[in-house]
Order: C-alpha cells, then sequence, then structure tokens
C-alpha cells in the first residue's frame, strides 16, 4: 500500500517538479507514471493538473500538498532537460526530464527499503478550465 500511495505522490510531483524551472508552458498537463520493482511492476497510473503562469515563476507554488515528509531540492535547467532531488521520511531519489515542444519523458529512481524506478512521460492537454 506504501508503495502505492509513493507512486500517487511522484505523478504529482512530476508536473510540479517541472513546472517549478519553466521549461513548458501553461495549462493542462496530463503525466503517467510506470513503477517498476524488482519482482513487482504496477499498471500506469494517469494524472491530470492545471499548471499555472503563476506556479511557473515560484517552485514552493508547484508543490502539491500531497507528499508530507517530501521536500524537492536541487532543481536544475539545462535547455530542455530538468533534474532535481527528493527526500522524504523513508526514501530519497533523484528524477530527470526531457521536453520536446508540449511533451516530456523522464525516470525517478527512488531508494527506500526497495529500490523503484518510475517512467515518467507527459503532454498538455489545453488550457486551464478553472
Amino acid at each position: 500500500m506504501r508503495t502505492i500511495r509513493v507512486a500517487l505522490v511522484v505523478s504529482g510531483l512530476a508536473v510540479s517538479v517541472v513546472s517549478a524551472q519553466n521549461p513548458m508552458r501553461p495549462g493542462n498537463w496530463e503525466s503517467t507514471v510506470q513503477m517498476q520493482m524488482p519482482g513487482m511492476s504496477m499498471p500506469a497510473m494517469k494524472n491530470t493538473k492545471c499548471v499555472t503562469a503563476d506556479q511557473l515563476k515560484d517552485p514552493a507554488k508547484a508543490l502539491p500538498s500531497t507528499a508530507p515528509g517530501c521536500t524537492m531540492s536541487d532543481y536544475k535547467a539545462d535547455g530542455t532537460k530538468v533534474t532535481w532531488k527528493m527526500a522524504c521520511t523513508e526514501m530519497s531519489g533523484t528524477g530527470e526530464l526531457t521536453f520536446k515542444g508540449d511533451t516530456y519523458d523522464g525516470v525517478m529512481n527512488v531508494t527506500s527499503p526497495h529500490a523503484m524506478t518510475m517512467k515518467m512521460s507527459g503532454r498538455r492537454v489545453g488550457d486551464c478550465t478553472q
């Protein structure tokens, strides 16, 4: 159950982290996360999040409130590539996303009692409807 919760948090973080460094434009972004652990694979999870222009300016506003005990650090953007680190109470990890227009692909490697790899992809699906 904890593994599922981690994957859900990361699916939200994927969009949040990329919005913190601004290689994307505001709008609704759909992210897909496929989690893999040795001997176990989970179905892909999808999440859609409205990323506002305000969030693109301030990383603190981009982080979701659904990640208790987790902090994101070392955001780096180099052209179309974004990297970051995550530290939580019982796990840590590093992530990397590469943008191509209104899409991205990447991976997050998490270490906890069990190593996890999360493959991520996303695409802008339109304007926010708020």
